[in-house]
C-alpha cells in the first residue's frame, strides 16, 4: 500500500463518539489543513483533539498570527446542515468506508454519503469520457455500464454531461456512485438533478467538500482521484488528448490500478486520448467481457469480508532542538526542492534525517505556503 503514513503496532482508530468526530472535522476544516497535514497532525498529536490545541502554536512557527481552528460550533452547523439534506458522513477507518479508497496516498479523511452506505463495500468500475460524446460513444457506455451492473459492479463516475451521465443512466437501478466536485446537495450540472435522485434509489453520491460548497474548477481534479481510487478499473470510453478523464486515467495509474479503454478513429479527437492510452499500454476495451475478464484474472475483485481498516500511525517521542537548529533544517528542507516535486522519501533519503524528525517541520512549511504536496507522495518548493 503507497501510502505515507507510517505503519505502527499503534493503529489510530476512527472517531468513536460524537465528540471525535467533531474534532476530525474542525481539525480537517481548519485553515492551511489539507489532507497530508491532517495526517502528520494526528500522527504526531495522537488525537485530532490534541492537534487542534497544538494547531495556534504550530501557526506561530510557521510566522502565521491570530491563527484559530475552525470552531466547534462550524463543525455542528456543518454536521446539522448534512443531516438535513440526508447525508451521512463516513470517516477513514471505518467499515463502510471504501476499501481501495483507503489505500490511495491522499484518501480523503472523511466523505459525506447521500444513498445506500452499502454500495460502497461492493466491486465497483469507473467509467468516464467525454461531455462532447459521439452517438457511438454514448452506446457503447451504456452497453459496457448495464451488463457491469448485471455482472454485480457498482458503476462510478462523476454525473457530468456526455459519457458520465449514459453510464449513471444504464447502471442506476443496480447501483450506481457519482462522485461530486461540490458537496453532496450541489448537483453539477443542474440538468442531471433528476438523474442525481434516481441514483439514490439503489446507489450513492458522495464528496468530500463540506455540505452546501458550489463546485469550482480546482476541486474537480481532486473529485477525479476519488473517483479512480474508489475502483479496481478505470475505464476510458471517449476523451481527446487532453481532458478531464486523462487526468483521471493518469490518477488511476499512479495509485497503482488498471485503466482500459475504448479504441476510436484516428481522425476523431474525441478518440484520440483512448488511443494514446492503448498505446502506453491500457487493455483495449472490446466489450463488458473484456473488463470482467480482466478483473477476475488478477483478482482484484473487493472482498467484502474484509474488517475496518485503521489508520495506522507512528507513536513519536517528542525532540527538542535549538531555535538555529530548526532554522537551520528548515534551510535544508528548502534548499534541497525545487518547483518540481519530488517524492518525500527521496526528500528524506537525501537529507539523512529521521521520518518522526521531519514531521513537525514539514507540516511547519507546509502551512507557512513554503511547500506544496502533490498527489503519490510528491513534494516541491512554492
Amino acid at each position: 500500500m503507497n501510502v505515507h503514513i507510517h505503519s505502527s503496532t499503534h493503529p489510530l482508530l476512527p472517531p468513536a463518539t460524537e465528540e471525535e468526530r467533531i474534532d476530525w472535522l474542525r481539525l480537517l476544516r481548519s485553515r492551511r489543513v489539507g489532507i497530508a497535514t491532517f495526517y502528520r497532525l494526528l500522527e504526531e498529536h495522537g488525537s485530532a483533539s490534541k492537534a487542534l490545541s497544538a494547531l495556534p502554536e504550530i501557526a506561530s512557527k510557521a510566522g502565521m498570527t491570530k491563527y484559530s481552528a475552525a470552531t466547534h460550533e462550524s463543525a455542528e452547523r456543518e454536521l446539522q446542515a448534512g443531516l438535513l439534506s440526508g447525508a451521512h458522513l463516513v470517516c477513514r477507518g471505518e467499515r463502510r468506508y471504501p476499501r481501495l479508497l483507503a489505500e490511495i496516498p491522499d484518501a480523503p479523511p472523511m466523505l459525506w454519503l447521500r444513498g445506500h452506505t452499502d454500495v460502497l463495500t461492493r466491486p465497483m468500475v469507473a467509467i468516464v469520457g467525454a461531455r462532447n460524446a459521439s452517438s457511438l460513444g454514448t452506446r457503447m457506455a451504456r452497453a459496457l455500464a448495464g451488463e457491469l451492473a448485471e455482472a454485480g459492479y457498482v458503476v462510478v463516475s462523476g454525473l457530468a454531461r456526455g459519457i458520465d451521465t449514459c453510464a449513471h443512466l444504464a447502471a442506476a437501478n443496480s447501483g450506481s456512485i457519482a462522485v461530486l466536485a461540490g458537496g453532496v446537495d450541489q448537483i453539477y450540472p443542474a440538468e442531471n438533478l433528476a438523474l442525481a435522485e434516481s441514483l439514490l434509489k439503489a446507489g450513492a453520491l458522495i464528496s468530500e467538500q463540506p455540505i452546501g460548497m458550489a463546485p469550482i474548477a480546482r476541486h474537480f481534479p481532486m473529485r477525479n482521484r476519488i473517483i479512480s481510487g474508489l475502483c479496481s478499473a478505470s475505464v476510458v470510453v471517449e476523451a481527446a488528448g487532453k481532458s478531464g478523464s486523462l487526468i483521471t486515467a493518469r490518477g488511476a495509474l499512479d495509485q497503482g490500478r488498471d485503466v482500459l479503454a475504448v479504441p476510436g478513429h484516428p481522425f476523431d479527437a474525441r478518440a484520440s486520448g483512448c488511443n494514446m492510452l492503448i498505446r502506453d499500454g491500457a487493455t483495449l476495451v472490446r466489450g463488458a467481457e473484456d473488463i470482467i475478464t480482466m478483473l477476475e484474472a488478477q483478482n482484484n475483485v473487493i472482498d467484502e469480508s474484509d474488517v475496518q481498516i485503521p489508520l495506522p500511525l507512528e507513536q513519536n517521542v517528542p525532540e527538542t532542538r535549538s531555535l538555529s537548529e530548526t532554522n537551520k533544517l528548515h534551510q535544508q528542507i528548502l534548499d534541497s526542492l525545487g518547483p518540481s516535486p519530488i517524492a518525500e522519501d527521496q526528500l528524506l533519503r537525501d537529507i539523512g534525517a529521521q521520518t518522526s524528525r521531519m514531521i513537525p517541520i514539514l507540516t511547519n512549511l507546509e502551512m507557512d505556503g513554503q511547500i506544496r504536496r502533490a498527489p503519490g507522495g510528491m513534494i516541491s518548493r512554492a
